[in-house]
């Protein structure tokens, strides 16, 4: 009998918004924007994702463990631009306080 995967989640990022996606690795990438157009309103057609470690773009139909997407996996939603029909660029805005939070970790 062969072992089931682990359930997982990754943290899906646009600008200065986050979605924590529970998903198990045998998901495919579809599926994954079909959770995020009931969270965001964004159509799946519309939507890109790029695993930020990689810059990998993510094939819908490949599942995340096919495309070595792993637990706590950041990945960046970009979403086609209408007039143009081109992909926006990855954008991941850091909080305003992002750098005091690190010069206080390192006292």
């Amino acid at each position: 009998m062969q072992s089931s995967l682990q359930a997982m989640f990754i943290r899906v990022k646009r600008k200065k918004t986050t979605y924590f996606l529970h998903c198990d690795p045998s998901e495919t990438v579809l599926e994954i924007k079909q959770k995020l157009q009931s969270l965001s309103d964004n159509h799946v057609d519309d939507q890109r994702l790029v695993l930020v470690a990689t810059q990998q773009v993510l094939e819908d139909h490949k599942t995340l463990a096919d495309q070595k997407v792993e637990n706590d996996a950041v990945v960046a939603l970009t979403l086609k631009i209408p007039e143009t029909g081109q992909w926006e660029d990855v954008s991941i805005e850091k909080p305003a306080d992002y750098q005091s939070l690190l010069d206080s970790e390192s006292c």
